[in-house]
């Protein structure tokens, strides 16, 4: 069965990569190879001690586990800013508290 001329093939659907996708590209790599090599020169067993006890654990998970807990707190400082911020509703004629 022949193809039809009129739909474009497969080398003509695929367009080259602007330099922005190429710096996002070149910046993801480099950032990655940063982040593993950190991870391999992290590798060392420290104490951490918690509330109730202590434990022994890779350098590298207590710092990951750090910066997540911290995007978490500041992730909710954010939305309860937001919140703060927000002007009251149109709809809303509710009297407030006070």
């Amino acid at each position: 069965m022949d193809r039809d001329p009129n739909l474009p093939t497969q080398q003509d659907e695929r367009q080259p990569a602007t330099r922005r996708e190429q710096a996002r590209l070149v910046t993801g790599v480099v950032l990655g190879g940063l982040g593993a090599a950190f991870a391999l020169v992290n590798l060392e067993s420290v104490k951490v001690d918690w509330i109730v006890g202590s434990a022994h654990s890779p350098l590298i998970l207590v710092i990951i586990v750090s910066v997540l807990i911290g995007i978490g707190i500041d992730r909710v400082a954010i939305m309860r800013a937001r919140k703060r911020i927000r002007p009251p509703d149109a709809t809303d004629h509710r009297e407030p508290y006070g």
